[in-house]
């Protein structure tokens, strides 16, 4: 269920609402005058999401790469590794 509050309680009880976020990791739903407006979440929880987002970026990249073709087989992979590290 996902915290809502006003933007008043914002203004009134930023501390409450920030302990929240930080607790919780999740965002609070700001409404102002009646309707969603802002969402507001820590510091940590922003980067783990845009973590994700990157991470899922990444995925999607290499799926395409797979699906076009673009792969070689493992022990090529790694014996190019191994001769990277040596060096």
């Amino acid at each position: 269920m996902p915290a809502i509050r006003s933007s008043a309680d914002l203004r009134n009880h930023y501390n409450e609402i920030s302990s929240f976020c930080h607790d919780y990791l999740e965002p609070v739903f700001i409404t102002k005058n009646g309707k969603g407006d802002l969402a507001v979440m820590s510091i940590e929880a922003y980067e783990q999401l845009t973590g994700r987002f990157e991470l899922y970026g990444l995925i999607q990249e290499g799926l395409e790469d797979a699906a076009a073709g673009n792969t070689r087989p493992f022990s090529d992979a790694m014996a190019d590794l191994r001769r990277r590290r040596e060096r």
